[in-house]
């Protein structure tokens, strides 16, 4: 019997209000318990029954609306399946079962180098993320300057990116991300990045962005919450534990850590 998995479809409705609709989603991972030495202890363990693996259940049946416009934090302890959510939403994963929709273009900006090749200069590389994130060389061109401008890196457009230093990608490749136009940017733990000055020009684009654009925040740092979240949902243990006013679930989230 064929095992039923669940399905992520992305729409453009501009009638609806929603930009994110997830119905009791579910994902796990299959984790090795003992070493197979080849086909032939593979074999002999499948005969014996023995699996080999562990099921490891990430996400328990998530039910959620995000509305556009909205500001959400998505807050939990580490394994709680945060991330794994913000994955399958960026389509990097897809779900084991419910039913994720996706209304309009979405921009991830989750980990640092994916999609980057340090063989390429800058520039090379900011149309490679571009067409990676769906974009036309034609679009990418009314947001090049812009992109250059935000990550304050202008004078090193033609240089290899091997010689950024990690600072510097991360301001480039944040800058894409936001500079990418896209309906819905989701975001993970990105928020200090730079200097003193970079991070307070962040923090003024995002307080701008709010009605604007869809933003999905997962993070660890309740100051953000407070200051930036329309709403906020608190994952534990691969379940919605609660979900409404940012300072509300900020105090419920620092009281996991007493119990």
């Amino acid at each position: 019997m064929k095992r039923k998995i669940g399905t992520r479809i992305e729409i453009e409705d501009p009638s609806s209000n929603i930009a994110i609709s997830v119905k009791n989603l579910k994902k796990s991972f299959k984790l090795p318990t003992e070493k197979s030495f080849g086909l032939k202890q593979a074999i002999f363990n499948r005969l014996r029954g023995v699996k080999g693996y562990k099921e490891h259940k990430v996400l328990k049946g998530l039910t959620f609306d995000i509305e556009k416009g909205e500001f959400i934090g998505i807050v939990g302890r580490n394994g709680s399946g945060k991330s794994t959510l913000l994955k399958i939403l960026a389509g990097i994963y897809y779900p084991e079962a419910g039913e994720v929709m996706i209304n309009g273009s979405l921009v991830p900006f989750i980990e640092l180098g994916v999609g980057f090749n340090p063989e390429l200069t800058g520039r090379e590389n900011v149309y490679m993320n571009g067409a990676l994130l769906g974009f036309s060389n034609a679009e990418m061109d009314k947001m090049y300057d812009d992109i250059w401008k935000f990550a304050e890196l202008e004078e090193f457009q033609d240089q290899k990116l091997k010689n950024y230093s990690s600072g510097m990608q991360v301001r480039l490749a944040f800058s894409i991300a936001i500079r990418a136009k896209g309906d819905i940017l989701l975001l993970d733990e990105v928020l200090a990045v730079g200097d003193a000055a970079f991070q307070q020009k962040c923090n003024d684009f995002f307080a701008s962005l709010h009605g604007k654009q869809t933003v999905i925040l997962v993070t660890h740092s309740m100051e953000n919450v407070r200051k930036f979240c329309d709403r906020c949902i608190l994952i534990n243990n691969g379940k919605i534990e609660d979900e409404g006013d940012p300072e509300k679930i900020a105090d419920e989230y620092l009281s996991l850590f007493k119990k």
